[in-house]
């Protein structure tokens, strides 16, 4: 068995990891911890802001962002990006010295910066061809705390994404009263994951 996405391109899971010899997921007790941490944190970039254009719009304007379709980093310090912004990731990491941040939670920090200065991918940069696989092929993922993953938005709704069928569900609405506590900068629910027990051994462009 190969790898696969799930959700968004750039994490990349082992087949034998997640899934059974039918085909299905696993169980999430029987995912090894990191692509288990993984595929939970999923449940909150899918749907997400892409983070160029996030940097770009900002909070107020966050329907004019797209919506993200690729991830990078590790779990709570990952990027994600549209297609357009994509290449201009790709091009800091590859070209100007984003490397450095390989595996490090400075990763969003440093691209953010280098965005916010005017950096951007050359014209015609290329970066990388992904190969695309169809979401139909992929099984239903194992279930898992239907309310641990939510997204909390700036009117307070939120929406919580099911791996199984890319659907989405409105929870709350603009009389909630949260105060959004736990959110990172760009409005994604932080998990309260214990970092000792990551073992990050994402693979970057190469």
């Amino acid at each position: 068995m190969g790898k696969v996405s799930i959700g968004l391109r750039g994490w990349r899971f082992e087949e034998d990891e997640v899934f059974d010899d039918d085909g299905a997921f696993k169980p999430l007790d029987e995912i090894p911890d990191d692509p288990r941490k993984r595929l939970l944190r999923l449940q909150t970039l899918v749907g997400s802001p892409c983070d160029a254009c996030w940097l770009i719009h900002g909070d107020e304007n966050l329907r004019e962002c797209n919506v993200s379709e690729v991830v990078y980093g590790e779990p709570l310090s990952e990027v994600t990006l549209c297609r357009d912004h994509e290449t201009d990731f790709l091009y800091w990491f590859l070209e100007a010295g984003g490397d450095r941040y390989k595996g490090e939670d400075e990763l969003q920090d440093a691209f953010h910066e280098w965005f916010l200065d005017g950096g951007r991918a050359p014209e015609g940069y290329g970066g990388i061809e992904h190969v695309e696989t169809d979401p139909d092929d992929i099984p239903e993922p194992p279930e898992a705390d239907p309310g641990a993953h939510d997204i909390e938005r700036p009117d307070r709704e939120r929406e919580r994404i099911d791996l199984r069928n890319m659907e989405v569900t409105t929870v709350g609405g603009e009389d909630d009263e949260s105060d959004g506590d736990g959110d990172d900068e760009n409005g994604r629910e932080e998990l309260d994951l214990d970092d000792a027990d990551l073992d990050l051994n994402q693979e970057y462009p190469s």
